[in-house]
């Protein structure tokens, strides 16, 4: 090739940035960025993802190294050297482990084909500002996180700003941005660096630096297969596989608002037992958002002893009914880093993550569960992901061998390794319902198994009816996270609809939409009975959701997943975010086939647990005979 090539092309030692790289050719302009003098680097990081990166020269003309933010577990390959290049005058072909390359100047151009020479992409680098062109050859585009249009992602802009924020909150709930795409005709991007935003109106994709002063280090991956299970593999490999949850997550969660007492607390849990409603999780808001939660007020560990007396003797009483209990927590600092097992020094830095924790642990210690991170919408993405981490590794220190539980409204790439999402404040509405077919779908496409709504939906309109919630409660015992909550909070109750009683209702001045349902709908005597159904399916088909999240944590399949998405091409009604399916290799999924139940079980005894968190709730003893299966399925 010569320097009439690539300019000056320069082989460096195994590392992303290392030092001692010789001084460009005179004769031959360097590369710069945005007005900063940069280096490309192309490496493979396994034989179906490719890395490409500019970095920043310093003034001694040395590659700086790309920031360890905590997304990347995996930052070199398998011991090929990078290829370096400071200057490209003329067309240059490359070989880089599996892929071949062809790197064209004015505009900096990267061209990558497989080993068929087939095209995957063609990134067109605009070396004013470090913004990125890419194709999409004219398929549809999944990823990006949770929120926003659904399901193909073409044809709109993405700022990937997360948070409550958004103009379609109400249908497609919050945002929590992922800047990984995948497209439907066997390639993926991931943008690890810089944070920026997606331009997918045209038919070529453009991501674009917040700010062009932070265009520098660009670094992206390349994921080339027609397998969406290797690609979201591939994936994993780079930002971590899922975590393994508690097996009680996987049950149903039931969350509060506002609470009047002790008796109410535990009366509540007695119901549940008593009427052998299959229950794992009581979930507890705090006090701020609603007038009497478990504390008194945002940011507080201190109990509101209206409503919690003696916690830890009610977290006993309700430890030995095999409930497990979550509390919320908000107002995390604004700057949090670092790791729960840091030594604080001393220093007593609110910004770090030892010293936040800390302020969690007399009340950790007095049995709680979980904890339920709310907020967070003004956090930094490195920010969200400190928390998510904080939440997975600072119970680990107190409870070794012990499986941690958190369920987060903001994330960022990477919190798959510690931490459960909800969609966020949603509108109890039809629309709102079937809109989160595809924001599950979207999750799970972007390396996010563990994903849910609030059953019912957030804001309680005058839409909510008891076929809705029954509904809304259906399909939630297919997702991943099977949790009621909303305000009017007792109306996410299994019985609460044929009370006559709407309980609380903590709707005033709240959002456009909100109302109260026709009070007639409070005498509904169907939706119990259909919520029982479907939590005894749910617990009964436990093995098979446990076979699901070990799936996950091995090979990075998603509990929800489009249907026919066992290979990339994905016919076009398959696109449309209402036919969903089990994920992994044990697809649930048998429509319109049908299939037989399988032999009556003990959900516990199968999974080698020891006492009966439902109060001996078994499996239905007779099997209904054939059945055929929804079609809407999570997992």
């Amino acid at each position: 090739m010569g320097a009439a090539g690539a300019g000056a092309l320069l082989l460096a030692k195994p590392g992303w940035a290392g030092s001692g790289v010789s001084a460009v050719a005179a004769q031959t302009p360097g590369l710069k960025v945005a007005g900063w003098a940069a280096e490309l680097a192309i490496a493979p990081m396994s034989a179906r993802t490719l890395r490409v990166s500019l970095l920043p020269l310093n003034p001694q003309e040395q590659a700086q190294p790309i920031p360890d933010d905590g997304v990347l577990v995996a930052s070199q390959g398998g011991g090929e050297a990078p290829i370096r290049i400071r200057s490209v005058s003329a067309e240059s072909n490359l070989a880089c482990g599996t892929f071949e390359l062809k790197i064209l100047p004015q505009p900096l151009t990267v061209i990558i084909r497989d080993q068929n020479q087939a095209e995957l992409q063609r990134l067109q680098i605009d070396m004013s500002d470090g913004s990125v062109g890419f194709l999409t050859h004219g398929a549809p585009v999944f990823g990006l996180g949770e929120g926003g249009p659904q399901l193909d992602r073409r044809g709109h802009a993405y700022s990937m700003k997360h948070g409550q924020g958004t103009p379609d909150l109400a249908t497609n709930g919050a945002r929590v941005p992922i800047p990984w795409l995948v497209g439907a005709d066997g390639w993926a991007l991931f943008f690890h660096l810089p944070f920026g935003s997606f331009d997918l109106t045209a038919n070529e994709g453009r991501f674009r630096p917040w700010a062009s002063g932070a265009a520098l280090p660009l670094d992206l991956f390349l994921v080339g297969s027609h397998q969406p299970q290797e690609i979201l593999a591939e994936y994993a490999r780079l930002t971590g596989f899922p975590h393994m949850p508690p097996i009680w997550s996987l049950g149903y969660q039931q969350s509060h608002r506002t609470l009047a007492n002790r008796d109410e607390v535990m009366s509540e849990a007695r119901r549940f037992r008593e009427d052998g409603l299959p229950c794992d999780v009581l979930i507890y808001l705090g006090t701020g958002f609603c007038p009497s939660g478990w504390n008194r007020g945002h940011g507080s560990f201190t109990f509101n002893l209206e409503v919690f007396p003696d916690p830890q003797r009610m977290f006993e009483e309700l430890h030995k009914e095999h409930f497990k209990l979550a509390l919320h927590v908000v107002n995390p600092p604004q700057h949090l880093q670092g790791r729960a097992a840091d030594a604080s020094g001393g220093s007593g830095d609110p910004d770090r993550a030892a010293n936040y924790w800390s302020k969690h642990l007399e009340v950790f210690r007095l049995g709680v569960d979980g904890w339920w991170a709310d907020e967070g919408d003004s956090l930094d993405p490195e920010v969200c992901l400190a928390r998510n981490r904080m939440y997975w590794e600072g119970p680990q220190v107190e409870r070794p061998g012990r499986r941690p539980y958190t369920l987060n409204r903001n994330g960022y790439a990477g919190m798959q390794r510690y931490g459960w999402l909800w969609s966020g404040d949603i509108d109890s509405t039809w629309e709102a319902l079937r809109s989160q077919v595809g924001v599950g779908i979207s999750a799970g496409l972007s390396g996010m198994p563990y994903w849910g709504t609030d059953t019912g939906g957030f804001v309680t309109t005058p839409e909510l009816t008891g076929e809705l919630y029954a509904r809304w409660f259906q399909f939630s015992a297919f997702c991943p996270l099977f949790r009621s909550h909303g305000r009017t909070w007792k109306l996410r109750r299994p019985w609460q609809w044929n009370t006559g009683d709407f309980g609380p209702t903590e709707l005033k001045g709240y959002g456009p939409n909100s109302g109260l349902p026709d009070i007639k709908e409070l005498h509904n005597p169907q939706v119990e009975p259909i919520c029982r159904k479907y939590l005894e399916l749910r617990y009964g088909l436990l093995p098979y959701t446990y076979t699901l999240v070990r799936e996950a944590l091995t090979r990075d399949c998603p509990s929800c997943a489009p249907c026919g998405s066992t290979t990339m091409t994905i016919p076009g009604p398959c696109c449309a975010p209402t036919s969903i399916c089990g994920g992994g290799t044990s697809s649930l999924l048998r429509s319109p086939r049908k299939a037989q139940r399988p032999e009556p079980f003990t959900y516990r005894a199968a999974l080698g647990m020891t006492s009966g968190r439902t109060k001996g709730w078994r499996a239905p003893v007779k099997s209904p005979g054939p059945w055929i299966l929804p079609r809407c399925l999570f997992m």
